[in-house]
């Protein structure tokens, strides 16, 4: 009984560590196929998916519109229009500098494994390296950070509410925004997911101690 009551103990104290090991688990046995050049089942089945039940000319102006809020100019206007308007300015720096890591995190990834981008089926021209997803990475990293800050600071709980699933269903349409639109493979989108969130995990935490609330 004591031993249950523990490790209960011990998860609910430790969750947020357990989630971050869990998901850099997923990223690094990811990334290991496709380090051995392997194009995995998820991968056929992701774009199947998302060919069979979502292709059309209604839903191609879309998908191209949501992409584009996981690009570097949305990202660095956003950062700029964050940081001019709250009053905190530790909390903007931190916003900045999540972009900037995340970023960098990204690239040094991307020519890690050097993944060549799928060019079957592609509805818009992209350059560089597939794996992670750049978009999906960087988006998970940079609202999720948003909704970290929003979760701490908004006190009306409605808009809190309203604005974390927003940003919540904006992550996950831009990952699949990049498998519709033919420039990445499905283990692209999650593992950037994945790593992301790892990374927003630390990165939080660090700034929690040291900027946000440092004296």
């Amino acid at each position: 009984m004591s031993t249950n009551i523990d490790i209960k103990e011990f998860i609910k104290n430790n969750v947020k560590w357990i989630i971050l090991f869990i998901c850099l688990i997923g990223f690094l046995l990811i990334a290991e196929d496709v380090y051995a050049k392997e194009i995995m089942k998820k991968d056929i089945i992701g774009y199947y998916l998302v060919s069979r039940f979502l292709i059309s000319d209604f839903a191609t102006p879309i998908a191209k519109f949501i992409t584009h809020f996981g690009g570097a100019t949305c990202l660095i206007l956003l950062t700029a229009i964050i940081f001019v308007a709250v009053k905190n300015k530790k909390v903007g720096i931190s916003i900045a500098l999540n972009l900037l890591i995340a970023t960098t995190l990204n690239v040094v990834l991307k020519n890690i494994l050097q993944r060549p981008r799928p060019n079957e089926f592609r509805l818009i021209d992209e350059t560089g390296y597939s794996f992670p997803s750049g978009h999906s990475m960087i988006s998970m990293a940079f609202y999720g950070f948003l909704i970290y800050l929003i979760y701490k600071y908004v006190k009306n709980e409605k808009i809190k509410i309203v604005l974390i699933i927003f940003l919540g269903f904006l992550i996950v349409t831009i990952g699949i925004s990049r498998i519709y639109l033919g420039v990445h493979y499905t283990s692209d989108v999650l593992a950037g997911f994945l790593v992301a969130i790892s990374y927003l995990i630390l990165y939080s935490n660090i700034v929690k101690n040291f900027i946000l609330e440092r004296k």
